[in-house]
């Protein structure tokens, strides 16, 4: 049989072959229990856990008002990570056992982004309001702005990502292995689609709503995920607690204590922290330095 003939036999001659191989290692029962043993089967089980909340919405929607709601429905102290120019304290009335609040300047690098929640978790805070995340993709020294200038230096798009995905990546597992309840805000875009007309056969565009400043997919990393209108009601796109499945809501204090009733509902679990190391660390935050020297 030919070359040819082999490379269009539809994966048959492969097939056989992988084939022969599964059937040495089902013939083997040593090797069999060695590969079981790789794997961990568990009866599924609820946990207790920490909320993971995502917000988006256009400007005046409300998403620091409603972030600061929820976490005071949730209990315990309060810290929000402000990158919006002070706008952190101007609710300093709005809630009666107050907030704590940490300001983030430019360069807005996920290095700096993950100081700040580990400054906050060793302040004590319950809850840490990141508002906003977007920056961390589209500010002063995020993501965007960093790729950019990483792929006019090296001539390279694909490869700047390589360097600037692991620091995003590193941002959102702090996110996720906070001891503490996490309630993110993003602003939001119009998003549109391209399509062919079927009347005409031309392409067009066609707005289809609003989506998260912030990279593509981020919204799948949250237990919850809200979008707000410029009505500050509240529309629940991904939502794992099923607790607002088809609701349309203005999110408030009651909401937090909702949520945290679902959270409570599980067994007690020894959460096991990842922590960065410390030579990690000090390449993050000097690629973000060195960028904005730059």
């Amino acid at each position: 049989m030919n070359r040819q003939t082999d490379m269009n036999d539809g994966g048959l001659q492969w097939h056989e072959q992988v084939g022969r191989l599964e059937q040495v290692e089902n013939d083997d029962p040593e090797r069999k229990r060695d590969n079981m043993s790789a794997f961990e089967i568990h009866k599924a089980t609820k946990h207790r856990a920490k909320l993971r909340l995502g917000m988006s919405g256009p400007a005046g929607s409300g998403k620091t008002y409603s972030a600061l709601l929820i976490a005071s429905g949730l209990g315990g102290r309060i810290g929000m990570i402000d990158t919006e120019h002070g706008s952190g304290d101007l609710y300093a009335d709005l809630l009666p056992e107050g907030y704590d609040v940490l300001s983030l300047t430019p360069p807005f690098t996920p290095a700096r982004y993950i100081e700040a929640i580990h400054a906050l978790e060793a302040s004590g805070v319950s809850t840490i309001i990141v508002d906003s995340l977007s920056h961390a993709w589209t500010g002063e020294g995020g993501s965007l702005d960093r790729h950019g200038r990483i792929a006019d230096k090296i001539g390279n798009s694909w490869q700047a990502w390589r360097q600037v995905t692991p620091e995003h990546n590193a941002l959102v597992e702090a996110l996720l292995q906070s001891p503490c309840h996490i309630i993110a805000t993003m602003r939001a875009k119009t998003e549109y689609v391209q399509e062919k007309d079927e009347r005409t056969g031309k392409q067009v565009v066609r707005k289809i709503g609003l989506a998260p400043v912030m990279r593509d997919g981020i919204e799948y990393e949250f237990t919850t995920f809200i979008e707000l209108d410029m009505q500050h009601m509240a529309f629940v796109g991904k939502d794992r607690t099923r607790l607002f499945d088809g609701m349309i809501f203005k999110p408030d204090v009651d909401t937090g204590r909702e949520l945290l009733a679902w959270l409570d509902s599980g067994e007690e679990i020894e959460v096991q922290r990842n922590a960065m190391p410390e030579e990690r660390k000090v390449e993050l935050t000097s690629a973000g330095a060195g960028r904005h020297a730059g």
